[in-house]
């Protein structure tokens, strides 16, 4: 079993109230559970309104597919949501 994970730093310039935040990183999670069938969460930054970071996971049998999936749902992130990216990290462990 391959456990591959992706953590993102995102910038939420159009927030300005826990509302808005709220709203966007719910859609990212959301779609991340929906398209690509990964678990996802709003892991730190919590208390911040103007950024978020948001951990996902993808169990497979294979490195190279669940980072493949991660990398697919890195760029619905780019080209979909209003957000700046500050950092992304994808790494997989085999258990």
């Amino acid at each position: 079993m391959v456990v591959s994970m992706i953590q993102l730093i995102l910038e939420l310039p159009e927030s300005f109230s826990l509302k808005d935040k709220r709203r966007i990183v719910h859609s990212v999670r959301d779609r991340f559970q929906r398209q690509f069938r990964m678990s996802a969460a709003e892991v730190d930054l919590q208390e911040s309104l103007s950024f978020a970071q948001i951990g996902g996971a993808y169990v497979s049998n294979s490195k190279v597919f669940g980072e493949s999936v991660l990398a697919k749902a890195f760029a619905m992130v780019e080209a979909d949501v209003p957000v700046r990216i500050q950092d992304v990290s994808i790494h997989s462990e085999e258990f």
